[in-house]
């Protein structure tokens, strides 16, 4: 894994291959209209407001950062041409593309970036997911109109990497300060190749090409997002044409046959950075005790989950993370299934054979629905009674997680999207974020923020998967498995490229 200092000094003549600067692109004449299925409305479009790995398939089109990495995930310049490292990884300069503008006309420049990050390391970013990802950066100095400089209170290696997506997103300083923040939230503006047109709420997102973009512009004249949460429905749509792309996590591994054997679509599947767990309430009920915990772990064979229910399209976890992330440790292996050992452990902490436990699920999810099915039936078998709660998805998120309000357990899916394990591990670990609404460990928090300033790739890695093991051994969640993206796309899309995280720039994509 490359550290921060590995891009000391990256320049657009080094990379111009793969992003062509405004002044050289050429126009071009979109034409077509490409329709997604995505699964869940994420609620705003703001960048600093969401994590959803839904609103960066749109909002990918929608927003430029001043970096961008792509389904081949190589990081490259996007509105910053090229960037140095300086004061020992406590400084970054980044020199701006000129002749940048922003959907409604506004111009791109320094003062635009300076603004983005004030709003997001301020109180409009506090309200949000993102602004954790981003605590290293103290300020933003504007030098000149294209030039900025961001003081960091200590290197971050992973930086770089978050500014190609979600908080980082660059956003247009006058509009939303004449329009204000609601507005903005449901009437997005941005830099990218595909401008806002309509938004209707929990039914879809219209954009169209963008014809200022300053880079390769759109070979769609329009691309529209239809909000589908029923998977059955989404595959129906698009056998019969009303969608072109269904985008994970929508299509069952159940369904992944019909799209197979209808000549007219293909299956387009890549490993990705999501993982599934069920993380246990650890400060209340039987689950705050280590051994319930354990047990109810080794009593689902998830091995058997993996192969008999998602086909194969997954790899069972040893902790919260793929073999893609940066701190994986490949040595690390999953609890072994053990129904014997479990039964010691409950009848050891004191668990009466029928005791009951509530498992909180996303409602639209119908594989996860059917995996936790199978877990209350493995449950079942060392005298734990389950029932499973599905709620509506923002509503599990942004109030019933975050209030501690769920039952002894509760879904986790996270993308995990600079497919670096802090992303995940801080979120998920460190007291007080909004995810963690049970769980303090001063040992914990101490490892947590000990690695998040190293620019030792090695050292960085050693402690992330300390991190790991660490969790692991205090069993914070039921690891389940890594699931590949898996996409239905109708063939007459052209040049769609599957990416692991859901971050798909459709401006090559064409229709027939």
């Amino acid at each position: 894994m490359s550290s921060m200092m590995s891009f000391k000094k990256i320049t657009v003549s080094a990379l111009g291959l793969l992003l062509v600067s405004g002044a050289l692109a050429s126009p071009v004449c979109a034409d077509g209209r490409l329709t997604v299925s995505s699964p869940q409305d994420p609620g705003s479009w703001d960048p600093v407001d969401t994590f959803l790995i839904n609103w960066a398939s749109v909002g990918t089109n929608l927003f430029d950062g001043l970096t961008y990495r792509g389904p081949d995930m190589k990081l490259v310049p996007a509105l910053a041409t090229s960037w140095d490292v300086l004061d020992d990884g406590t400084r970054i300069r980044f020199k701006l593309r000129q002749g940048v503008t922003f959907h409604d006309g506004e111009p791109f420049d320094a003062e635009a970036v300076k603004f983005t990050f004030d709003r997001l390391l301020g109180e409009e970013g506090a309200k949000g997911p993102q602004q954790s990802n981003y605590t290293a950066i103290e300020r933003v100095e504007v030098i000149d109109d294209n030039t900025v400089d961001f003081h960091l209170r200590a290197p971050d290696p992973v930086l770089l990497t978050k500014l190609a997506g979600y908080g980082a997103m660059i956003v247009p300083p006058q509009y939303i300060k004449e329009h204000g923040e609601t507005y903005f939230n449901t009437h997005p503006v941005g830099t990218g190749p595909f401008q806002f047109v309509s938004y209707e709420p929990k039914v879809g997102i219209k954009l169209k090409a963008y014809q200022g973009f300053w880079g390769d512009g759109p070979k769609l004249s329009e691309l529209d997002y239809r909000f589908i949460s029923e998977p059955s429905t989404a595959v129906a749509e698009l056998q019969s044409g009303g969608v072109d792309v269904v985008i994970p996590p929508t299509i069952p591994i159940a369904m992944i046959p019909t799209i197979e054997e209808d000549d007219n679509l293909d299956l387009v599947t890549t490993s990705g950075p999501t993982v599934y767990a069920l993380r246990f309430n650890t400060a209340e009920g039987i689950t705050a005790d280590e051994r319930v915990r354990k047990a109810l772990i080794i009593a689902v064979d998830r091995r058997s989950i993996v192969d008999g229910i998602l086909g194969g399209q997954a790899q069972v976890i040893a902790s919260f993370q793929g073999e893609r992330s940066f701190g994986f440790d490949p040595d690390m292996q999953p609890l072994p299934y053990d129904p014997d050992k479990a039964k010691q452990l409950l009848e050891e902490a004191g668990v009466s054979p029928g005791a009951q436990v509530q498992i909180d699920i996303r409602g639209n999810d119908a594989t996860f629905t059917e995996v936790t099915q199978a877990i209350s039936a493995y449950l079942s078998m060392v005298g734990i009674t389950a029932s499973i709660h599905p709620v509506e998805t923002n509503t599990l998120l942004n109030d019933i997680i975050p209030q501690g309000k769920t039952g002894a357990m509760f879904q986790q899916s996270w993308g995990g999207w600079t497919f670096d394990f802090d992303n995940t591990a801080y979120a998920m670990y460190h007291s007080g974020q909004k995810w963690n609404p049970y769980d303090s460990d001063p040992k914990m928090d101490e490892l947590l923020e000990s690695q998040r300033s190293l620019t030792d790739p090695a050292e960085r890695e050693r402690i992330l998967q300390q991190i790991a093991h660490y969790a692991a051994d205090r069993a914070l969640e039921m690891p389940l498995y890594s699931l590949n993206a898996i996409y239905g796309v109708n063939k007459r899309v052209k040049h769609f490229v599957p990416a692991p995280d859901n971050r798909m720039r459709l401006n090559d994509v064409e229709v027939e």
